[in-house]
């Protein structure tokens, strides 16, 4: 799947079992250390939000497929964004996952991938760095 202008990035940072936080809503577990990562821009969906908390990250409060179009179009570098994930995967507009997979089980929470949706992968790299862990970067096919 081969698009001009910027690419749709899908962006987790995951537990081993595939979740961003826990049934109780943490994430403690998921600090990644100076090493690990630090990204494009991203834009943040989000209802029950109020504010973004990181840098170079711009809250929207509904998807709207066409703008996310119209965004990898203009943008000059690439758009990422962990709460657009389930919607863009299911309009087919995700060009590549980054999953940082953190050395933990939860058992359990928000899953890091969207639930009811196929894509097809290859994997492009991977790395594993000295914290135990391990990032996965695919393209979508």
């Amino acid at each position: 799947m081969q698009h001009s202008g910027a690419k749709l990035i899908s962006t987790a940072i995951t537990s081993l079992d595939g979740y961003i936080d826990d049934e109780e809503g943490r994430f403690d577990w998921a600090v990644p250390d100076a090493e690990v990562w630090r990204g494009p821009d991203k834009v943040v969906y989000s209802r029950p939000l109020d504010a973004v908390a990181t840098p170079r990250t711009r809250l929207e409060r509904e998807f709207d497929p066409e703008a996310v179009r119209r965004m990898k179009e203009a943008a000059d570098g690439d758009v990422s964004g962990p709460g657009m994930a389930q919607h863009a995967f299911r309009a087919g507009l995700v060009d590549e996952v980054h999953l940082l997979v953190f050395p933990v089980v939860v058992g359990g929470g928000k899953p890091g991938l969207p639930r009811g949706v196929r894509v097809d992968l290859e994997l492009l790299e991977e790395r594993r760095f000295g914290n135990g862990v391990v990032h996965l970067h695919h393209r979508t096919l």
